[in-house]
């Protein structure tokens, strides 16, 4: 299963925050890849530019500018899962883009009954947000 970095943010002491599309969030430490990689000794002398780090296009990893990159494999094989109030919740973008569906596929339904209003799924404002245990019921596990 292919896993999009749909956030990161800087954390004290060279880690990262990254939350996934699939709603899991993880820990990752920057730090043993200081004396690994040259490409990030910049990122250790320069504590300021640690926190420029962004998700890179396409949500395929990470990057600091154009001198380093952490790929979303290697943040979701090597970072420490932590419990979160979101655990588990993504957007109806990010559930169809997964299982391969349109977004008027979970309209109907939520619309049929088959992803309950409040229990299943919830619309913060014009989102729209879906448990991942809602949709491997109805969906089996994501395509991608």
């Amino acid at each position: 299963m292919f896993h999009k970095v749909k956030s990161v943010s800087a954390l004290p002491e060279f880690k990262l925050s990254v939350q996934f599309s699939e709603g899991v969030t993880k820990i990752y430490d920057v730090s043993p890849l200081f004396d690994k990689w040259s490409m990030f000794a910049p990122l250790k002398d320069n504590p300021e530019l640690f926190y420029t780090v962004e998700v890179d296009v396409g949500g395929y990893g990470i990057i600091w500018g154009d001198e380093a990159d952490i790929s979303c494999d290697e943040l979701w094989e090597n970072g420490e899962v932590i419990e979160t109030p979101f655990d588990g919740l993504m957007s109806f973008g990010d559930a169809t883009t997964l299982w391969s569906l349109n977004e008027s596929t979970l309209r109907k339904a939520i619309a049929y009954g088959k992803l309950v209003n409040g229990v299943d799924v919830c619309k913060f404002g014009k989102q729209w947000v879906v448990s991942m245990a809602a949709m491997i019921r109805e969906y089996g596990n994501p395509k991608m």
